[in-house]
């Protein structure tokens, strides 16, 4: 048996389709079963014909991977293991949190995973886990290192990882992937596809930064290629394009027909506002918009080299345009 964590998430979600339709069954793992219902449209844009099929090779279980008890009932029979869950939030006083669901969460998986033998582990890290090479491409040999701009996310991804390098250490058999900003069919209203949400309103500033995407079809396809090779005890960069934050937002709004980008945003003025956002945001359960750690990295540059995994698996990753057409057709036909 199969266990997916996060799976109602844009990755999970994606994850599952990848599985299913290559007839693998899944046990897939949610906080809430009212938003199983996004899978199931998602599968039915994918494959309108064959989605009641895949779906039936799922079966779903509702809970809290950081309750013990629960884990212990779900491992009984699990074989593999692609842990997606994590907690996505820029905003400095979800710190706490973000460490809790993925750096404590992480570790119930790695030692659950090591009590009930399971044959291998992909665990869903992230290009924040990983340094910064400022004189060129970053690779995965990029050491990560804790400076006064790293965002708490940052922090408990790299915390994340530790739990599972310490896994492999105690015999754990496991791969873990680093895939940038994914982007693909989904909930507007929350994580990286926010972009479309503000794109369709039109963008008129920019920040001077870049960064990458990566198509969610292209993760999945990356992670389930990964369990089934030889693979194990190493990290592996999974990136579609390199491009500016003018350049993605130009693609975004340009096909959403929208106002482009012209003026670079000043980084001071979008440090001011960010703070102003944070402060209100500690009155309100609702936390959206920009944010000191956003704004921090949206003014940094780094690429990246994905040479190593386009070495061993079989994938020529999509176009950002791809991508973004992708996003948009699955919203159409909704």
């Amino acid at each position: 048996m199969i266990l997916v964590t996060g799976a109602t998430g844009l990755l999970g979600s994606h994850l599952l389709y990848e599985l299913t339709s290559n007839g693998e069954t899944c046990l897939a793992l949610c906080h809430s079963r009212s938003k199983i219902s996004q899978v199931i449209d998602l599968f039915k844009y994918y494959n309108p014909t064959k989605a009641d099929e895949f779906l039936k090779q799922i079966t779903w279980k509702e809970g809290d991977i950081l309750n013990v008890f629960f884990l212990k009932e779900l491992f009984t029979d699990v074989t593999h293991v692609y842990h997606c869950a994590a907690k996505v939030s820029f905003f400095r006083s979800d710190f706490s949190e973000c460490i809790r669901q993925n750096r404590e969460a992480t570790a119930n998986i790695v030692n659950f995973c090591l009590k009930y033998k399971v044959k291998k582990l992909c665990y869903v890290s992230s290009t924040s886990a990983i340094g910064n090479n400022s004189k060129g491409l970053t690779t995965e040999k990029d050491k990560w290192q804790i400076d006064e701009n790293k965002s708490g996310y940052s922090i408990s991804k790299f915390s994340a990882e530790k739990e599972v390098w310490r896994g492999i250490e105690e015999g754990l058999s496991a791969v873990i992937i680093n895939p940038c900003v994914i982007l693909g069919p989904g909930n507007w209203e929350s994580g990286s596809l926010s972009i479309f949400k503000t794109g369709k309103k039109g963008l008129r500033f920019y920040p001077s930064g870049s960064n990458a995407t990566v198509d969610a079809r292209d993760v999945a396809f990356c992670m389930c290629f990964l369990m089934k090779s030889t693979a194990q005890s190493e990290r592996f960069l999974c990136v579609g394009t390199n491009q500016s934050f003018k350049e993605l937002f130009t693609v975004v709004c340009s096909k959403m027909k929208s106002s482009l980008p012209k003026y670079e945003a000043p980084k001071p003025l979008a440090l001011f506002f960010a703070y102003i956002i944070e402060f209100f945001s500690r009155f309100s359960s609702k936390k959206s918009g920009l944010t000191v750690e956003t704004v921090q990295s949206a003014y940094n540059n780094i690429s990246y080299d994905v040479s190593k995994i386009e070495a061993l698996v079989p994938i020529q990753f999509r176009t950002l345009k791809e991508t973004v057409e992708n996003v948009l057709n699955a919203r159409t036909n909704q």
